[in-house]
């Protein structure tokens, strides 16, 4: 799968809550190859800033050639994006990364975070390939405001939960399927590192394949500095070691083959 350096031209920039942003790109080379569960890399347009900031895919439009972008504001990168405007324009590497497999069956969507967003292509391409909204299962973690709610309901089942209970189930989104009892044929996931590993426990102990998709902090993005290492549980015919590149190996890797 081909990726490509573009400048993306801005089509249009959204605030979605408090630090979280919708970015929208012209960007019709980069999209051309584009699955759920990869990232891009998208620079600065500053010069003492050389390495660039790494977002997960939330959606694409292929026929229009669009490329969208929900991240947080979390430090100067992100927040040098956050300014952007229609017209302005956006060096972005990509498509990067390994995404979802897409099976049949009933789906789970986890999202927790800044791990929701990636899931909205996830739900729509799997929506799109004909799963009905009763079998395509959306579980969202928030901290306290919501945000791509509307868009994930018009085409799934939508279960919340937040950490003071503004919204939803109060408590995680683990808690939430537990209680809920909810089951199905796979799970995907992407969230914080204490999601992942409460859901690689879930899905164990109910015999459910599951992929998740990590977070690290990454420098090159294409697997070039190994700065984005994780744990794996057999040895990596890059490295020698016991480690996985989360930029080239993954970032979608089944729960089953990574330490969390």
């Amino acid at each position: 799968m081909s990726k490509v350096i573009e400048r993306c031209r801005v089509l249009s920039q959204e605030k979605l809550a408090s630090d979280v942003y919708s970015l929208v790109l012209d960007a019709p080379d980069l999209v051309r190859d584009a699955v759920p569960g990869q990232f891009v890399s998208v620079y600065s347009n500053m010069a003492d800033r050389m390495l660039p900031r790494p977002i997960s895919i939330c959606d694409v439009d292929k026929e229009d050639g669009t490329l969208r972008l929900v991240y947080r504001v979390v430090g100067a990168g992100t927040e040098e994006f956050s300014h952007l405007e229609k017209g302005d324009s956006v060096k972005v590497l990509g498509p990067l990364g390994n995404g979802y497999t897409m099976e049949d069956g009933v789906q789970l969507l986890f999202g927790g975070g800044i791990g929701i967003p990636p899931m909205l292509y996830l739900a729509k391409t799997l929506f799109d390939k004909g799963v009905p909204k009763e079998k395509l299962h959306v579980i969202l973690g928030y901290r306290d405001e919501t945000f791509l709610l509307s868009e994930f309901e018009n085409i799934a089942t939508v279960h919340i939960s937040s950490d003071m209970g503004t919204v939803g189930r109060k408590g995680n989104v683990v808690e939430l399927a537990v209680e809920e009892e909810l089951t199905g044929d796979i799970i995907y996931a992407c969230g914080p590192k204490p999601m992942l590993r409460a859901l690689g426990t879930f899905a164990e102990e109910r015999a459910i394949k599951a992929e998740f998709s990590l977070e690290e902090r990454m420098a090159c993005g294409v697997g070039a500095c190994l700065a984005c290492v994780c744990e794996s549980k057999e040895v990596d015919d890059h490295s020698n070691v016991h480690n996985k590149r989360v930029c080239a190996d993954g970032p979608v890797f089944l729960s089953t083959d990574v330490v969390i």
